[in-house]
């Protein structure tokens, strides 16, 4: 890990890369997010021997946030590690304490209690005004979703069952098509019944205790094997684009029976 740390250091030092010299916190920013997804993708593949490299490239942007910080006096590589380590212990006095907690739920529940007290703690700024103030606009609006509905059940503001969800999403795809059906429609407000009906798939995810995000990557896993089946059933993407809709969808409905097929085959290895 020093030899990392100075490598970047050199890199960005006199006489480094140009590249890296001139980068900045928000130049960065999007690598980070790439880099995180290609890290889920190859866990979702069981790469394993990818996984080793693309953890190496996520942890490089730490080394390079770390890096810049240092650069500009606010902290260096060792704080951000002694911080974690203080955060860990803190946060696991089940382990580390005298608290006892038998399952991952008091665990999670431990947990956001010392978060709490750690905010109060800290001090300075402004003081919340909402129990969602907290939850970043920027993060990736399936995760936000899953984070409002999450934090507004911490007060009973929810769903008591997954069954209310799957009423409130019927709900929802009625006022979309009633939405729809007007003769002038109105764009905006097709968006905003589009978006409750993904809200509440989001929590109906959460629920069912499923990470929706993982569980739309499988879908379009899914998605792109069987257009893919479908493209060589019909002789290549040239030649589907001349297909009629309801040739089309034979080619879907084979390329269903031809992933379901393997599938069983997998599964009985």
């Amino acid at each position: 890990m020093a030899e990392a740390v100075a490598i970047m250091a050199r890199l960005r030092g006199p006489g480094g890369c140009p590249w890296d010299r001139e980068q900045t916190f928000d130049t960065i920013k999007r690598y980070t997010l790439e880099e995180t997804y290609e890290v889920f993708d190859a866990i979702e593949r069981r790469a394993w021997r990818e996984l080793k490299d693309e953890l190496g490239d996520l942890l490089l942007q730490v080394l390079f946030y770390a890096q810049m910080a240092a650069e500009a006096g606010y902290f260096t590589i060792e704080d951000v590690a002694s911080n974690l380590n203080a955060k860990l212990i803190r946060r696991h006095p089940h382990i580390f304490g005298d608290v006892r907690a038998e399952d991952a739920a008091t665990v999670l529940k431990n947990w956001e209690e010392i978060k709490r007290e750690e905010k109060k703690a800290a001090g300075g700024g402004e003081p919340a005004t909402s129990l969602l103030s907290d939850i970043p606009r920027s993060m990736p609006a399936m995760m936000e979703a899953g984070k409002l509905g999450s934090r507004a059940a911490k007060v009973g503001f929810d769903w008591p069952d997954a069954g209310g969800l799957f009423d409130k999403l019927d709900e929802e795809i009625g006022e979309l098509k009633d939405e729809l059906s007007r003769p002038a429609g109105d764009a905006r407000a097709v968006e905003a019944e589009l978006g409750d009906l993904l809200f509440t798939a989001v929590n109906l995810a959460r629920h069912l205790k499923i990470d929706p995000e993982s569980a739309l990557r499988s879908a379009n896993a899914k998605f792109r094997k069987r257009f893919g089946e479908m493209e060589r059933e019909a002789g290549g993407q040239d030649v589907l684009r001349g297909r009629t809709p309801a040739e089309l969808e034979e080619l879907w409905r084979r390329a269903k029976v031809t992933a379901g097929a393997e599938r069983r085959i997998e599964d009985n290895r």
